[in-house]
């Protein structure tokens, strides 16, 4: 298990009762959480008046339901800022969790030297791809290249790499289905050092590609294992999927890494609250790091 608990602009005041009561910055949101099949010890909204709370309806989706608006605002992770707002499915722009696979990636990024090539898939608003480039700030060459098929998130990674300080930095920003871009990426000989995924349960590339996890990980892992250099640095696999655990990364990170000369681990990540005792689970990863990594 590995614990965000590094924020200071984010935290979990309360859970139970399937919802999760946040801080972020200074605004109060309470959200729908798959995970909080606790009771709370007493109705959330009683500890803390939240500025927006996300109603599910009986038919799927939801809709927020504010107490005065709130459009959009900042909060940061080191040196690193992020723009979030309610948005649609109950999502804010940003999981505070990953924080703890960004110090990985940070770590890392910074550790391999000049000319680290990094590939981030299914790259959503752009955490990892800043950490890496906020990572390479020293390191002469060391490239980004940032993979999601939805337009309006690319652009949002775009907006916090700028808050953030690093749009002198070249990122390269594709919209495009991941395994289209994957394929075109071997046919043209490119290879990378660096591989990070985070790809979603279930969804649809920009032209109605079909993405179900549990059926297209395997294969797609394979793919882009075509697309990195014979011993890659590190290979790092995130899922929010419900049920997918993680040992399941780590045997598939074995299937095609386990023989390149590293170590594999997987892992809960999770986030803390303020509750004692009581950590909340988001997702699982999975990692390869090579022995190289370490010798650098």
């Amino acid at each position: 298990m590995r614990i965000a608990d590094k924020w200071k602009d984010y935290s979990i005041i309360a859970t139970g009762d399937g919802m999760k009561l946040e801080r972020w910055g200074s605004v109060y949101l309470l959200r729908p959480d798959p995970q909080v099949i606790w009771r709370a010890d007493k109705p959330l909204t009683q500890i803390r008046r939240p500025d927006a709370r996300y109603i599910r309806s009986q038919t799927g989706g939801g809709r927020w339901e504010a107490s005065k608006p709130l459009g959009e605002w900042v909060v940061g992770w080191r040196e690193l800022k992020f723009k979030v707002k309610p948005m649609g499915f109950k999502h804010t722009g940003l999981f505070p969790e990953q924080a703890e696979n960004w110090e990985f990636i940070f770590r890392e990024v910074r550790r391999l030297g000049a000319g680290a090539r990094v590939l981030n898939l299914f790259a959503y608003t752009g955490g990892a791809s800043l950490a890496a480039r906020a990572a390479g700030a020293d390191v002469t060459g060391a490239s980004v290249c940032h993979v999601d098929s939805a337009r309006n998130m690319v652009e949002r990674a775009r907006e916090n790499m700028e808050l953030s300080g690093l749009s002198e930095r070249p990122v390269r920003y594709i919209v495009d289905d991941c395994k289209k871009f994957v394929r075109r990426e071997i046919n043209r000989g490119r290879r990378y050092d660096a591989l990070i995924m985070d790809p979603p349960s279930y969804g649809r590339g920009p032209n109605g590609e079909l993405w179900k996890i549990e059926e297209d990980l395997y294969d797609f892992v394979e793919l882009c294992s075509g697309a990195l250099e014979k011993t890659p640095l590190f290979v790092l696999i995130n899922s929010y999927t419900t049920g997918l655990q993680p040992a399941v990364l780590k045997n598939i990170l074995t299937k095609f890494f386990g023989d390149r000369g590293g170590r594999i681990e997987a892992y809960e990540v999770c986030l803390p609250t303020d509750e004692e005792g009581i950590v909340l689970p988001c997702g699982a990863s999975g990692l390869f790091r090579s022995d190289k990594a370490e010798k650098r």
